[in-house]
Protein backbone atom coordinates (compact mmCIF):
# COMPACT_ATOMS: atom_id res chain seq x y z
CA UNK A 1 0.00 0.00 0.00
CA UNK A 2 1.41 3.48 -0.63
CA UNK A 3 2.42 5.31 2.11
CA UNK A 4 1.02 8.25 1.22
CA UNK A 5 -2.64 7.14 0.75
CA UNK A 6 -2.94 5.52 4.09
CA UNK A 7 -5.86 6.59 6.32
CA UNK A 8 -5.31 8.18 9.52
CA UNK A 9 -7.49 5.07 10.97
CA UNK A 10 -4.89 2.62 9.85
CA UNK A 11 -2.46 1.12 12.41
CA UNK A 12 1.40 2.87 11.68
CA UNK A 13 3.73 0.41 10.20
CA UNK A 14 7.02 -0.02 10.46
CA UNK A 15 8.93 1.18 7.38
CA UNK A 16 11.85 1.22 8.49
CA UNK A 17 14.82 0.44 6.03
CA UNK A 18 17.29 -2.29 7.67
CA UNK A 19 19.89 -1.20 5.47
CA UNK A 20 23.76 -0.36 6.56
CA UNK A 21 24.01 3.16 6.99
CA UNK A 22 26.57 4.52 5.40
CA UNK A 23 29.68 5.99 7.96
CA UNK A 24 29.69 9.55 5.37
CA UNK A 25 26.56 10.62 6.24
CA UNK A 26 25.93 9.51 9.25
CA UNK A 27 24.85 11.15 12.57
CA UNK A 28 25.93 14.60 11.14
CA UNK A 29 22.80 15.32 9.02
CA UNK A 30 20.89 18.76 8.73
CA UNK A 31 18.51 20.21 6.97
CA UNK A 32 19.12 23.29 5.04
CA UNK A 33 16.48 26.18 6.07
CA UNK A 34 14.36 27.85 3.22
CA UNK A 35 14.10 31.44 4.17
CA UNK A 36 17.12 33.41 2.20
CA UNK A 37 15.88 36.90 1.02
CA UNK A 38 16.41 36.57 -2.69
CA UNK A 39 14.54 34.46 -4.98
CA UNK A 40 17.50 32.84 -6.57
CA UNK A 41 18.62 31.92 -3.38
CA UNK A 42 15.76 30.28 -2.20
CA UNK A 43 15.59 28.55 -5.26
CA UNK A 44 19.49 27.65 -4.54
CA UNK A 45 18.66 26.40 -0.89
CA UNK A 46 15.28 24.42 -2.14
CA UNK A 47 17.91 22.39 -4.40
CA UNK A 48 20.14 21.79 -1.55
CA UNK A 49 17.16 21.07 0.44
CA UNK A 50 15.73 18.44 -1.90
CA UNK A 51 19.05 16.95 -2.24
CA UNK A 52 19.12 16.41 1.50
CA UNK A 53 15.73 14.92 1.63
CA UNK A 54 16.72 12.22 -1.15
CA UNK A 55 20.01 10.86 1.16
CA UNK A 56 17.94 11.08 4.03
CA UNK A 57 15.27 8.40 2.57
CA UNK A 58 17.96 6.86 0.88
CA UNK A 59 20.18 6.47 3.95
CA UNK A 60 17.20 6.25 6.52
CA UNK A 61 13.54 5.11 5.17
CA UNK A 62 10.95 6.73 5.84
CA UNK A 63 9.07 7.41 8.97
CA UNK A 64 5.59 5.64 9.07
CA UNK A 65 4.13 7.96 10.96
CA UNK A 66 4.79 11.61 9.64
CA UNK A 67 5.85 10.14 6.18
CA UNK A 68 9.25 12.21 6.30
CA UNK A 69 12.87 10.89 5.36
CA UNK A 70 14.49 9.92 8.88
CA UNK A 71 17.06 12.01 10.49
CA UNK A 72 18.82 9.05 11.44
CA UNK A 73 19.01 5.69 12.00
CA UNK A 74 15.44 4.50 12.37
CA UNK A 75 14.95 7.96 13.58
CA UNK A 76 12.76 10.46 13.36
CA UNK A 77 13.45 13.60 14.66
CA UNK A 78 10.02 16.02 14.40
CA UNK A 79 7.85 12.74 15.54
CA UNK A 80 10.51 12.07 18.46
CA UNK A 81 10.70 14.95 19.69
CA UNK A 82 6.95 15.64 20.30
CA UNK A 83 6.97 12.14 22.17
CA UNK A 84 9.85 13.49 24.71
CA UNK A 85 8.07 16.73 25.00
CA UNK A 86 4.76 15.15 25.87
CA UNK A 87 6.73 13.17 29.13
CA UNK A 88 8.86 15.82 30.41
CA UNK A 89 6.22 16.35 33.15
CA UNK A 90 6.47 12.86 34.07
CA UNK A 91 9.91 13.56 35.56
CA UNK A 92 12.61 15.64 36.64
CA UNK A 93 16.31 15.15 37.98
CA UNK A 94 15.92 18.32 40.73
CA UNK A 95 17.89 20.53 39.06
CA UNK A 96 16.54 22.65 36.55
CA UNK A 97 19.72 23.50 34.64
CA UNK A 98 20.15 19.35 33.87
CA UNK A 99 16.48 19.22 33.30
CA UNK A 100 17.41 21.17 30.50
CA UNK A 101 19.96 20.08 29.12
CA UNK A 102 18.57 16.57 28.93
CA UNK A 103 15.22 17.64 27.39
CA UNK A 104 17.34 20.39 25.19
CA UNK A 105 19.22 17.03 23.78
CA UNK A 106 15.85 15.09 23.30
CA UNK A 107 14.22 17.87 21.40
CA UNK A 108 16.87 18.51 18.92
CA UNK A 109 18.35 14.74 18.80
CA UNK A 110 18.72 13.52 15.20
CA UNK A 111 19.64 9.99 16.00
CA UNK A 112 19.70 7.83 19.52
CA UNK A 113 23.30 8.92 20.47
CA UNK A 114 22.38 12.32 21.00
CA UNK A 115 19.60 12.09 23.17
CA UNK A 116 20.23 11.83 27.13
CA UNK A 117 17.67 10.50 29.51
CA UNK A 118 17.08 11.08 33.25
CA UNK A 119 17.65 7.35 34.47
CA UNK A 120 16.77 7.19 38.24
CA UNK A 121 19.12 5.70 40.26
CA UNK A 122 17.24 2.44 41.54
CA UNK A 123 17.30 1.45 37.56
CA UNK A 124 21.03 0.12 38.22
CA UNK A 125 22.35 -3.36 39.66
CA UNK A 126 25.49 -4.19 41.11
CA UNK A 127 26.82 -0.71 41.33
CA UNK A 128 30.53 -1.25 41.83
CA UNK A 129 33.27 1.02 42.59
CA UNK A 130 36.04 1.45 39.65
CA UNK A 131 38.60 3.93 40.66
CA UNK A 132 38.73 7.72 41.23
CA UNK A 133 39.57 9.85 38.53
CA UNK A 134 40.66 13.65 38.50
CA UNK A 135 37.43 15.15 39.23
CA UNK A 136 35.39 12.19 40.76
CA UNK A 137 34.99 8.11 41.73
CA UNK A 138 33.85 6.18 38.81
CA UNK A 139 32.06 3.17 39.03
CA UNK A 140 30.36 0.42 37.06
CA UNK A 141 26.91 -1.09 36.72
CA UNK A 142 24.32 -3.27 35.20
CA UNK A 143 21.46 -1.62 33.48
CA UNK A 144 19.07 -3.91 32.69
CA UNK A 145 16.36 -1.33 31.20
CA UNK A 146 19.14 -0.23 28.45
CA UNK A 147 19.77 2.86 26.49
CA UNK A 148 16.91 3.84 24.26
CA UNK A 149 17.82 2.95 20.38
CA UNK A 150 14.13 3.74 18.39
CA UNK A 151 10.76 4.11 18.49
CA UNK A 152 8.59 0.75 17.40
CA UNK A 153 6.09 2.73 15.26
CA UNK A 154 3.75 -0.77 15.04
CA UNK A 155 3.98 -1.55 18.91
CA UNK A 156 3.88 2.08 19.52
CA UNK A 157 7.21 1.69 22.49
CA UNK A 158 10.74 2.50 22.92
CA UNK A 159 13.19 -0.31 21.44
CA UNK A 160 16.39 -0.05 24.06
CA UNK A 161 19.77 -1.83 24.17
CA UNK A 162 18.60 -3.87 27.41
CA UNK A 163 21.08 -5.64 29.64
CA UNK A 164 23.92 -3.06 29.08
CA UNK A 165 26.78 -2.11 31.14
CA UNK A 166 27.79 1.40 32.21
CA UNK A 167 29.97 3.33 33.96
CA UNK A 168 28.65 6.15 36.29
CA UNK A 169 31.29 9.47 36.47
CA UNK A 170 30.46 11.43 39.90
CA UNK A 171 30.71 14.99 39.59
CA UNK A 172 31.76 15.02 35.78
CA UNK A 173 30.15 17.19 32.61
CA UNK A 174 30.40 16.54 29.72
CA UNK A 175 28.38 18.88 26.40
CA UNK A 176 29.71 17.31 23.04
CA UNK A 177 28.38 14.50 21.91
CA UNK A 178 30.29 13.10 18.97
CA UNK A 179 32.31 9.99 17.11
CA UNK A 180 35.09 9.39 19.02
CA UNK A 181 34.07 10.55 22.47
CA UNK A 182 32.80 8.55 24.72
CA UNK A 183 28.72 8.11 24.18
CA UNK A 184 27.10 9.47 27.30
CA UNK A 185 23.22 8.11 27.78
CA UNK A 186 21.99 10.52 30.44
CA UNK A 187 21.76 11.35 33.70
CA UNK A 188 21.38 10.19 37.47
CA UNK A 189 21.94 10.94 40.76
CA UNK A 190 23.46 8.80 44.02
CA UNK A 191 20.55 8.50 46.64
CA UNK A 192 22.90 8.59 49.59
CA UNK A 193 25.57 11.28 48.76
CA UNK A 194 22.99 13.19 46.16
CA UNK A 195 26.24 13.80 43.78
CA UNK A 196 24.91 13.66 40.09
CA UNK A 197 26.81 11.33 37.72
CA UNK A 198 27.25 10.58 33.79
CA UNK A 199 26.09 7.64 33.17
CA UNK A 200 28.48 6.61 30.53
CA UNK A 201 29.40 3.70 27.55
CA UNK A 202 31.42 1.24 29.83
CA UNK A 203 34.79 0.48 28.09
CA UNK A 204 35.93 -2.87 28.75
CA UNK A 205 39.79 -2.62 28.42
CA UNK A 206 39.91 0.32 30.22
CA UNK A 207 41.93 3.48 29.76
CA UNK A 208 44.69 2.92 26.63
CA UNK A 209 47.30 2.83 28.87
CA UNK A 210 45.96 -0.23 30.86
CA UNK A 211 45.11 -1.66 26.98
CA UNK A 212 48.75 -1.44 25.65
CA UNK A 213 50.39 -2.58 28.82
CA UNK A 214 48.19 -5.48 29.55
CA UNK A 215 47.09 -6.49 25.85
CA UNK A 216 49.76 -5.39 23.44
CA UNK A 217 49.32 -8.49 21.49
CA UNK A 218 45.79 -7.45 20.73
CA UNK A 219 46.94 -4.19 20.11
CA UNK A 220 48.16 -4.28 16.04
CA UNK A 221 46.36 -1.12 14.46
CA UNK A 222 48.51 1.69 15.86
CA UNK A 223 48.09 3.96 13.51
CA UNK A 224 44.33 3.45 13.43
CA UNK A 225 43.89 3.66 16.59
CA UNK A 226 45.49 7.27 16.78
CA UNK A 227 43.81 8.38 13.75
CA UNK A 228 40.63 7.97 15.80
CA UNK A 229 42.17 9.71 18.66
CA UNK A 230 42.77 12.36 16.61
CA UNK A 231 38.80 12.56 14.61
CA UNK A 232 37.71 12.94 18.61
CA UNK A 233 40.33 16.03 19.16
CA UNK A 234 39.23 17.24 16.11
CA UNK A 235 35.27 17.39 16.74
CA UNK A 236 35.88 19.08 20.28
CA UNK A 237 38.45 21.74 18.28
CA UNK A 238 35.32 21.73 15.97
CA UNK A 239 32.85 22.77 18.46
CA UNK A 240 35.32 25.55 19.41
CA UNK A 241 35.78 23.71 22.92
CA UNK A 242 39.67 22.59 24.48
CA UNK A 243 39.59 19.50 26.61
CA UNK A 244 42.17 21.36 28.99
CA UNK A 245 42.92 17.72 30.64
CA UNK A 246 44.19 15.17 27.54
CA UNK A 247 46.26 12.47 28.86
CA UNK A 248 46.26 8.62 28.33
CA UNK A 249 43.84 8.04 31.27
CA UNK A 250 40.95 9.56 29.67
CA UNK A 251 41.31 8.12 26.50
CA UNK A 252 39.18 4.89 27.03
CA UNK A 253 39.30 1.82 25.38
CA UNK A 254 37.01 -0.80 23.83
CA UNK A 255 37.14 -2.22 20.32
CA UNK A 256 38.18 1.38 19.62
CA UNK A 257 39.10 4.51 21.20
CA UNK A 258 36.99 7.32 23.11
CA UNK A 259 38.32 10.44 24.23
CA UNK A 260 36.44 10.61 27.83
CA UNK A 261 36.48 12.95 30.85
CA UNK A 262 34.93 16.10 29.64
CA UNK A 263 35.31 17.65 33.02
CA UNK A 264 37.19 20.33 32.36
CA UNK A 265 36.02 20.82 28.52
CA UNK A 266 35.72 24.68 28.02
CA UNK A 267 34.87 27.06 25.19
CA UNK A 268 38.74 27.83 23.63
CA UNK A 269 38.12 31.23 24.50
CA UNK A 270 37.59 30.60 28.37
CA UNK A 271 40.17 32.01 30.63
CA UNK A 272 42.28 29.75 33.38
CA UNK A 273 41.88 30.32 36.54
CA UNK A 274 44.22 32.34 38.80
CA UNK A 275 44.50 30.10 41.52
CA UNK A 276 46.36 27.69 39.67
CA UNK A 277 46.03 24.83 36.91
CA UNK A 278 44.58 21.19 36.74
CA UNK A 279 46.14 19.02 35.19
CA UNK A 280 49.03 15.72 34.60
CA UNK A 281 51.72 17.32 34.66
CA UNK A 282 53.65 15.31 31.99
CA UNK A 283 50.86 16.06 29.59
CA UNK A 284 50.34 19.76 30.10
CA UNK A 285 51.85 22.04 27.69
CA UNK A 286 54.54 24.68 28.97
CA UNK A 287 52.67 27.80 28.38
CA UNK A 288 49.73 25.93 30.25
CA UNK A 289 52.35 24.98 33.19
CA UNK A 290 53.14 28.83 33.20
CA UNK A 291 49.55 29.96 33.87
CA UNK A 292 49.05 30.82 30.25
CA UNK A 293 45.36 30.68 28.42
CA UNK A 294 44.54 26.86 27.60
CA UNK A 295 43.92 26.83 23.49
CA UNK A 296 43.55 24.28 20.93
CA UNK A 297 47.09 24.22 20.85
CA UNK A 298 47.52 22.99 24.16
CA UNK A 299 45.60 19.84 23.48
CA UNK A 300 48.15 19.27 20.36
CA UNK A 301 50.89 19.29 22.23
CA UNK A 302 49.23 16.46 25.08
CA UNK A 303 48.31 14.37 22.04
CA UNK A 304 52.22 14.70 20.77
CA UNK A 305 53.08 13.15 24.56
CA UNK A 306 50.12 10.00 24.24
CA UNK A 307 51.25 9.66 20.49
CA UNK A 308 54.82 8.84 21.47
CA UNK A 309 53.56 6.89 25.13
CA UNK A 310 51.27 4.86 22.73
CA UNK A 311 53.87 4.01 20.19
CA UNK A 312 56.58 3.38 22.70
CA UNK A 313 54.57 1.85 25.37
CA UNK A 314 57.04 3.87 27.64
CA UNK A 315 54.56 5.71 30.35
CA UNK A 316 56.51 9.46 30.12
CA UNK A 317 58.35 10.70 32.78
CA UNK A 318 56.92 7.70 35.63
CA UNK A 319 60.83 7.36 37.20
CA UNK A 320 61.15 10.91 38.17
CA UNK A 321 59.04 13.06 40.67
CA UNK A 322 56.34 15.51 38.68
CA UNK A 323 57.40 18.60 41.05
CA UNK A 324 58.37 22.25 40.38
CA UNK A 325 61.79 20.98 38.79
CA UNK A 326 60.42 18.74 36.19
CA UNK A 327 57.99 21.82 35.29
CA UNK A 328 61.18 23.86 34.73
CA UNK A 329 62.60 21.78 32.95
CA UNK A 330 59.84 21.06 30.17
CA UNK A 331 59.53 24.81 29.74
CA UNK A 332 62.81 24.62 28.80
CA UNK A 333 62.77 21.62 26.29
CA UNK A 334 62.59 18.54 28.42
CA UNK A 335 60.99 16.02 26.60
CA UNK A 336 60.00 12.00 27.11
CA UNK A 337 62.40 10.04 25.28
CA UNK A 338 61.71 8.68 21.63
CA UNK A 339 62.24 5.04 21.52
CA UNK A 340 64.47 3.68 18.60
CA UNK A 341 61.53 1.79 17.31
CA UNK A 342 59.25 4.55 16.24
CA UNK A 343 58.81 5.47 12.71
CA UNK A 344 60.94 8.94 11.67
CA UNK A 345 57.47 10.51 10.08
CA UNK A 346 55.96 9.64 13.45
CA UNK A 347 58.87 10.74 15.72
CA UNK A 348 59.09 14.33 13.25
CA UNK A 349 54.94 14.74 13.84
CA UNK A 350 55.34 14.04 17.50
CA UNK A 351 57.78 16.31 17.92
CA UNK A 352 56.08 18.70 15.95
CA UNK A 353 53.20 18.57 18.40
CA UNK A 354 55.46 19.30 21.46
CA UNK A 355 56.81 22.02 19.91
CA UNK A 356 57.63 24.75 23.56
CA UNK A 357 56.16 27.76 20.28
CA UNK A 358 52.29 27.13 20.03
CA UNK A 359 52.23 28.24 17.01
CA UNK A 360 54.55 25.69 15.72
CA UNK A 361 52.42 22.75 16.56
CA UNK A 362 49.81 20.96 13.42
CA UNK A 363 45.70 21.45 14.28
CA UNK A 364 43.51 19.18 14.81
CA UNK A 365 42.71 18.75 11.49
CA UNK A 366 46.22 18.19 9.99
CA UNK A 367 46.79 15.66 12.49
CA UNK A 368 43.86 13.86 12.05
CA UNK A 369 43.94 14.30 7.90
CA UNK A 370 48.13 13.19 7.93
CA UNK A 371 47.92 10.16 10.40
CA UNK A 372 44.25 8.79 8.99
CA UNK A 373 46.22 9.39 5.31
CA UNK A 374 49.24 7.31 6.63
CA UNK A 375 46.93 4.92 7.92
CA UNK A 376 45.60 4.12 4.34
CA UNK A 377 48.58 4.48 2.86
CA UNK A 378 50.27 1.20 5.53
CA UNK A 379 48.55 -1.43 3.38
CA UNK A 380 50.74 -0.15 0.03
CA UNK A 381 54.08 -2.23 0.01
CA UNK A 382 55.53 0.92 -2.21
CA UNK A 383 54.26 3.56 0.20
CA UNK A 384 57.39 5.29 3.01
CA UNK A 385 55.20 4.66 5.76
CA UNK A 386 54.83 1.25 5.05
CA UNK A 387 58.16 0.23 5.24
CA UNK A 388 58.75 2.33 8.27
CA UNK A 389 55.66 1.28 9.99
CA UNK A 390 56.97 -2.66 8.62
CA UNK A 391 59.88 -2.18 10.95
CA UNK A 392 58.60 -0.51 13.92
CA UNK A 393 56.43 -3.74 14.17
CA UNK A 394 59.41 -6.20 13.72
CA UNK A 395 60.64 -4.79 16.50
CA UNK A 396 57.74 -4.86 18.33
CA UNK A 397 57.11 -8.33 17.91
CA UNK A 398 60.39 -9.74 19.26
CA UNK A 399 59.71 -7.58 22.52
CA UNK A 400 56.78 -8.90 22.74
CA UNK A 401 58.20 -12.80 21.68
CA UNK A 402 61.31 -11.95 24.57
CA UNK A 403 58.44 -11.06 26.79
CA UNK A 404 56.33 -13.74 26.42
CA UNK A 405 59.63 -16.30 26.58
CA UNK A 406 60.24 -15.07 29.83
CA UNK A 407 57.27 -16.17 31.45
CA UNK A 408 57.04 -12.95 33.77
CA UNK A 409 54.96 -10.00 33.39
CA UNK A 410 57.06 -6.74 32.98
CA UNK A 411 57.45 -4.85 36.29
CA UNK A 412 57.13 -0.85 35.40
CA UNK A 413 58.69 0.72 38.64
CA UNK A 414 56.99 3.79 39.31
CA UNK A 415 58.14 6.87 41.07
CA UNK A 416 56.74 7.20 44.03
CA UNK A 417 55.68 10.82 43.33
CA UNK A 418 54.98 10.28 39.75
CA UNK A 419 51.00 11.13 40.36
CA UNK A 420 49.21 10.34 36.98
CA UNK A 421 45.64 11.89 37.86
CA UNK A 422 44.20 15.31 37.63
CA UNK A 423 45.56 18.13 40.34
CA UNK A 424 45.69 21.79 41.05
CA UNK A 425 49.46 22.90 39.83
CA UNK A 426 50.84 26.07 40.60
CA UNK A 427 54.20 26.71 40.06
CA UNK A 428 56.16 30.75 40.03
CA UNK A 429 58.16 31.66 38.22
CA UNK A 430 58.85 29.39 35.80
CA UNK A 431 60.52 29.97 32.66
CA UNK A 432 59.51 31.35 29.24
CA UNK A 433 59.06 28.18 27.07
CA UNK A 434 62.37 27.13 24.64
CA UNK A 435 62.85 24.32 22.44
CA UNK A 436 65.76 22.54 23.74
CA UNK A 437 69.22 23.93 21.84
CA UNK A 438 70.57 20.49 21.93
CA UNK A 439 70.17 19.08 18.63
CA UNK A 440 71.54 15.44 18.21
CA UNK A 441 71.76 14.11 14.94
CA UNK A 442 70.11 10.66 16.77
CA UNK A 443 66.36 10.48 18.23
CA UNK A 444 67.56 7.87 20.35
CA UNK A 445 70.06 10.39 23.72
CA UNK A 446 71.56 9.05 26.59
CA UNK A 447 69.22 10.61 29.29
CA UNK A 448 66.51 7.93 29.51
CA UNK A 449 64.21 10.68 30.10
CA UNK A 450 64.54 13.41 27.51
CA UNK A 451 64.90 13.86 23.39
CA UNK A 452 65.14 17.51 22.97
CA UNK A 453 62.93 19.25 20.92
CA UNK A 454 64.81 21.11 17.69
CA UNK A 455 62.92 23.74 15.73
CA UNK A 456 64.65 22.61 12.79
CA UNK A 457 62.62 19.14 12.04
CA UNK A 458 59.70 19.78 10.45
CA UNK A 459 56.91 17.42 9.60
CA UNK A 460 55.37 17.28 5.95
CA UNK A 461 51.46 18.53 6.70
Amino acid sequence: MDILNKTSTEKPRNLWKDNIVDDKYQRYVTISSIDSATKSEEIDDRIIYMDEIEKRKEAYGICGECNEPGTGERWCQSCNSKRFKESFKNWTSGNNNIDELIQYSQLNALIYTKCLEWIPFEKFQDVTYITRGGFGKIYSAKWPEGHIQYWDIENQEWIRNTDYKVALKIKSHLQIYFEGIVQCFGITQDPNTKDYAMVLYYCNDGNLRNYYLNKPENDTLKLYTLSIIAFGLLNIHNAERVHKDFHSGNILYSLSAYISDLGMCQPANAMSGKEGVYGVLPYMAPEVIRGYQYTKASDIYSFGIIMNEYLSEEIPFNNIPHDEYLAVEICKGFRPKISESIPELLASLIMKCWDANAENRPTAKELYQIIKKWDEEEVDSNSEIYSQMDEYKKIRENKLIKRSSENKPEIIKTHPQAIYTSRLLNFKNLPEPANSSDLLSSKIYSDASVTPVSECLECEI
